[in-house]
């Protein structure tokens, strides 16, 4: 089962259509920053015409009036700066410029912005972009800058909301699990009960009696871990060694034959940590047991300690078939699951039991194709 893979397509989706929105905006503001660009250099060409009307000495009768109109054709230029300079290159007209015209003029000769060529007075003629439309220009960065926060305002989000609801439905599925659970235990109990009284001391049903017996404690002991899903559980001090190999023990009485499991705690054997024990055994547990699934009947498995730092750090290593890299961090999301039968949701269950209840880390170490794989859980160690 793969239901996770749908509920991640939604990401996708947005960003495609994130990055649509923002391309068609970059485009379309493109277009009209050259449209007032053009707009722009269109306006400086008139007032540069009307100055070489101007500069026509034979139209005497004309010049009163054009020069009146010059002042009003400050109006069409607005705010864009405009320099004029004369046959000696010296500054013969300003407009629009506020500080250094020597250092304004320096910075439009550098520019992309062809001068206009004109006569007289103004012989060139050197101006630059309004900041109307230099804004316009940044806009898209702006815009890019601004989609981006929402973007990931929106990924945090809609993925605090996601994992909300996912605690809701495993918080309800696990105590609804410990509560059915509850009746077929307590008619199982009672019927050991009554085959110790039909054949009270018999040899041969003591070995099945006593598993039957061990076999119920163990599914309390799931229940009672299902209850616990969705509270803060309670930590204790508790030494690793005991606890793991309680486990293993637990574990290696129902292997295959042509299956090993070995724990090495001697060289660490007084590593301590902080911990609720019912829940770290289901963690333990259910790596043991995805290993034994990766062995197909037949394998090794070794579990041993190690001090690194302050850090307590249980490895579980198989020989089975491996995982590929690319999946070593999907293994650990919900729903994901390469069996046939399963919910996928032991590995999940187990990274939130350890980095969220008990502050550690569960991690895969290494892995190989056909090879095997090592997890590592890490806890942190109490002195």
């Amino acid at each position: 089962m793969k239901f996770y893979r749908p509920a991640h397509l939604w990401k996708i989706y947005f960003a495609i259509a994130s990055m649509l929105i923002l391309i068609g905006s970059m485009i379309y503001t493109d277009y009209l920053a050259d449209r007032l660009a053009e707009g722009e250099r269109d306006k400086v060409q008139i007032f540069v015409n009307t100055l070489k009307v101007l500069s026509d000495t034979s139209r005497e009768s004309l010049n009163r009036d054009l020069r009146y109109e010059t002042e009003n054709l400050r109006l069409v230029l607005r705010d864009i700066p405009v320099i004029l300079v004369d046959e000696q290159g010296n500054i013969s007209g300003v407009y629009n410029i506020r500080g250094d015209a020597e250092k304004a003029l320096a910075r439009m000769k550098k520019s992309d912005l062809p001068p206009i060529e004109g006569e007289g007075y103004a012989h060139r003629i050197y101006y630059s972009y309004s900041r109307t439309l230099t804004w316009l220009t940044y806009f898209p960065f702006v815009q890019m800058g601004i989609l981006l926060v929402f973007f990931i305002l929106a990924l945090v989000s809609l993925s605090a909301a996601r994992r909300a609801e996912q605690n809701r439905v495993w918080v309800g599925m696990a105590k609804e699990t410990a509560h059915q659970l509850g009746t077929p235990i307590s008619g199982i109990m009672g019927w050991i009960e009554y085959l110790k009284e039909l054949q009270p001391g018999a040899p041969e049903y003591a070995n099945v009696l006593k598993e039957l017996e061990r076999d119920v404690q163990k599914l309390e002991l799931i229940a009672d871990r299902f209850s616990k899903i969705g509270s803060a559980p309670e930590l204790q001090v508790q030494p690793l060694k005991p606890i793991l190999l309680e486990v293993t023990d637990y574990i290696r009485s129902r292997l295959p034959r042509q299956v090993t499991l070995h724990c090495d705690c001697d060289r660490f054997p007084d590593l301590t940590v902080r911990i609720n024990k019912h829940l770290f055994e289901w963690v333990v547990e259910n790596l043991l047991r995805n290993a034994l699934d990766a062995l197909k009947g037949k394998g090794s498995i070794t579990i041993w300690v190690e001090r690194v730092k302050n850090k307590a750090v249980i490895y579980i290593k198989d020989t089975g078939h491996g995982i590929p890299s690319g999946k070593f961090k999907t293994i650990f999301d919900p729903g994901y699951t390469t069996k046939k039968r399963g919910w996928g949701l032991g590995l999940s269950l187990a990274k939130r039991i350890i980095e969220d209840y008990h502050g550690g880390k569960i991690y895969v170490k290494e892995s190989r194709l056909d090879e095997g794989t090592t997890f590592a859980v890490e806890l942190p160690m109490v002195d």
